[in-house]
């Protein structure tokens, strides 16, 4: 309304007065329209009026309360249309000109007050009520309301070119589509090559024209990702996606998303304006089908089970509208009626060898376009038919919806490098599976991407091979494996029935020990003097499994044999350290008295040497004697003879100077049982072997800790000069603050995150062993 046109608000009420003033004055209420004499009347008014003959078959109507007139200027003398405005229909008055004496709605006062002396024309302002409009839908053909319906629909950004979704919330896709949480809607996509009109054409089915999808005759792309609006007359949810072949930043990603709106829809319109059907029309659909059927049904039939669905979202593909426009070519099949058009397109698949087996239907509808604009009822009609359809896609609630997009959104995302960008098809697997390859062998996990956020280990389509880098070979027993059951099992320095300083010595004579939880110890590597076989050909059977980025590695023989032999030394250091004996030599007396022949002075016993009388000091070595069994000093005790009579078969070892001058006379050894005395004789060997590797750790006392504690760590710990604070409470390790390793992750812990104890068989240690405050918590063995 212009600035200066005069506003009578006597007119604003309700109550409407005679506009005639022909008997009343313009005083009286006003009682009926006349649509001939275009006012307003009052009955005394309407009465004089409408007498002359010529004037009585005038179509009066009686004014309803918050009646407003239609404009006047929008009617001709025969009360025809003269200018129509978008939806065509009859517009209602927004004022009244009180010296032209007509009533005018909005454009018609812009088009007729808005210069010269008509601008200062008074005005009386109607305001049209609940019950003018009702009155107004009431007198509305079908069309017009459908029109009207559609007036205040706008698009929204649904998900972005890098696919991510722009709606915060289920709650906040239902607002944004203005529509109930209740109302069960469809979802209508559309497809095609950049350029080729998609926007135009869904603005023209659905929305009659109105530009609620931007259009532009820019030679940019105007629809960048995915955008979504709600049809309340069809009651469907329209989306509109990017054009193909027209991206070049993330094209495999905006490929990928279009695929993820295809799952979602029920009825897919791919649109073309070619004047003969391209090549790569069929191969996107083929490879969309493929994809859908490969990737995303599982998906989908997933999310039905998470959400406790009623309505399967994978029954079948969407349905597919082939939209072809044409300028000078004839549409498919026309030159020859009997031909169908659907089958000539199947024809066509066939020939390409595409499959669109996913797709629950395909339908063809052409249009040729000799003048514009483009025809789009033949379009519309074949939408609405399939809409009606729901034998194999039914309705569901929004929300239904946002959920599916969702789970395919949150299942196959992620960026996707280039060179595992494939252009032999437009939806290569390498878009949907998941990216992590073998370290051993190379090949690629077949699973679906972000698998491992479900807890589903990496799977390869072939076998891996086995690298000497990785270890990766895996043992299972073979007696178990006979009788139904796949038990895996670890070589290990000791069986889980020894203690920590047995079982350590036993591996050092009798090698590393595979044990079963069913069977017991199956194995040990050097169990005999010669002839000892491989455990592949005897006990267990092998399996070489794939080495995937971030997993733990295999735990193979004796890699935390080192760690053990440090842990047991530092344990027994700090147990005898009280006693003022040097720790070392503690260590080696006590563990020899332990495994000592029966025959054998106890070290506690061994004060002097038998032959010299020297008494022994803290720091001085005792040798015994494998003949006699008593203690000497090295000097009397250096000399070596073979002692077959004791068992120590056909090897010199060490004798005294006595027993090696008389070594032609026969010991009277006694006779002693056969288990017993193999078993210390055993024993003492394993002591022999253990004493020479306590000497070498002795020896190495010189080198830094440091240096001995890396080249003793098990290969899962994390090197102790990449640790700096404590995995758990973050705090900073300095020289008063130490740092100790989980057994069980192989992680960094201080003393309070790390003082629980616990067996970790898994990584070979049978014995309460140092984890931290997080690996105790986990249930079950670990």
């Amino acid at each position: 309304m212009s600035a200066h046109t005069q506003t009578v608000e006597k007119g604003q009420n309700t109550t409407l007065l005679c506009q005639e003033s022909y008997v009343c004055s313009g005083t009286d209420e006003a009682i009926f329209e006349c649509d001939e004499c275009r006012s307003l009347q009052c009955q005394r008014c309407e009465e004089e009026l409408h007498q002359p003959e010529r004037l009585r078959n005038h179509e009066r109507t009686r004014i309803r309360p918050g009646h407003v007139p239609y404009c006047d200027s929008c009617k001709g003398a025969n009360g025809n249309i003269m200018h129509a405005s978008m939806t065509g229909s009859r517009q209602i008055a927004a004022v009244r000109c009180q010296v032209c004496k007509i009533n005018l709605c909005v454009e018609c006062q812009k088009r007729t007050h808005a210069g010269g002396n008509k601008r200062k024309h008074p005005v009386t302002v109607y305001h049209a009520g609940k019950a003018q409009e009702q009155e107004e839908e009431e007198g509305m053909d079908e069309e017009t309301k459908r029109r009207k319906m559609t007036e205040k629909v706008v698009s929204f950004l649904l998900v972005d070119e890098t696919e991510e979704i722009q709606v915060r919330n289920e709650e906040d896709f239902i607002k944004k589509l203005d529509c109930s949480p209740e109302q069960h809607l469809k979802v209508v996509s559309i497809f095609g090559n950049t350029g080729d009109g998609k926007s135009h054409t869904l603005n023209h089915t659905f929305f009659y024209g109105r530009e609620v999808f931007k259009t532009s005759p820019a030679q940019e792309s105007c629809t960048v990702g995915v955008w979504a609006a709600y049809d309340p007359v069809r009651k469907v949810v329209v989306i509109d996606t990017e054009g193909l072949l027209g991206a070049t930043v993330n094209l495999s990603q905006r490929t990928r998303l279009l695929l993820k709106v295809l799952a979602i829809s029920d009825l897919v319109i791919y649109r073309t304006r070619a004047d003969r059907l391209h090549n790569d029309l069929f191969k996107f659909l083929g490879d969309a089908s493929e994809a859908y059927l490969k990737h995303f049904t599982k998906e989908l039939k997933a999310t039905t089970a998470r959400c406790g669905l009623d309505v399967p979202l994978s029954t079948l593909g969407p349905g597919v509208i082939i939209f072809h426009e044409t300028v000078y070519t004839k549409l498919l099949g026309s030159d020859h009626p009997s031909e169908v058009p659907e089958k000539l397109i199947q024809d066509r698949f066939r020939k390409l060898s595409c499959f669109p087996e996913a797709f629950s239907s395909i339908h063809y509808k052409g249009t040729r376009t000799y003048n514009p604009p483009t025809d789009f009822s033949g379009l519309r009609r074949a939408v609405e038919q399939q809409l009606e359809n729901n034998t194999t896609r039914s309705p569901r609630q929004p929300g239904v919806i946002y959920k599916a997009l969702k789970a395919l959104s949150d299942r196959f995302s992620g960026e996707i490098p280039d060179d595992q960008m494939a252009h032999s098809s437009f939806f290569p697997d390498e878009y949907f599976t998941c990216s992590s390859v073998c370290l051993s062998c190379g090949c690629g996990c077949k699973k679906s991407m972000n698998h491992a956020k479900e807890g589903v280990p990496h799977e390869s389509k072939s076998r891996c091979r086995y690298s000497h880098q990785y270890d990766n070979r895996v043992y299972t027993c073979k007696a178990c494996y006979e009788r139904g059951m796949e038990v895996s099992v670890v070589p290990k320095t000791s069986a889980s029935t020894d203690s920590p300083w047995l079982g350590l010595a036993k591996y050092a004579w009798s090698g590393y020990v595979i044990e079963c939880p069913n069977c017991g110890v199956v194995y040990r590597s050097r169990q005999y003097w010669f002839g000892n076989q491989d455990p592949v050909n005897t006990v267990v059977r092998t399996e070489i499994e794939h080495v995937w980025p971030g997993t733990d590695g295999f735990l193979k023989d004796n890699n935390n044999a080192a760690q053990r032999l440090l842990d047991g030394m530092n344990f027994m250091a700090q147990s005898v350290s009280e006693l003022s004996l040097g720790p070392t030599k503690a260590v080696t007396s006590w563990l020899t008295d332990q495994i000592a022949p029966a025959y054998w002075r106890p070290n506690s016993q061994i004060l002097s040497c038998k032959k010299c009388n020297t008494p022994f000091k803290d720091n001085d070595t005792k040798h015994h004697c494998r003949a006699c069994g008593e203690g000497f000093c090295d000097g009397c005790s250096s000399k070596t003879r073979p002692v077959p009579e004791r068992g120590w078969g056909p090897a010199p070892v060490r004798v005294c100077d006595n027993c090696y001058d008389n070594r032609g006379i026969q010991l009277d050894v006694a006779e002693l049982p056969s288990d017993e005395e193999g078993g210390t004789l055993i024993a003492r060997k394993v002591g022999e072997a253990v004493q020479n590797t306590l000497g070498a750790v002795v020896t190495a006392m010189d080198i830094p800790l440091g240096l001995v504690k890396d080249a003793a760590r098990p290969a899962y710990w994390v090197p102790d000069h990449e640790i700096l604070h404590c995995h758990n409470c973050r705090k900073e390790f300095s020289i008063k603050l130490s740092k100790h390793h989980c057994r069980a992750c192989g992680q960094g812990f201080c003393d309070e995150c790390s003082h629980d104890r616990r067996a970790v068989p898994s990584r070979g240690w049978d014995h309460p062993v140092r984890v931290c405050f997080n690996c105790n918590k986990k249930p079950g063995d670990l």
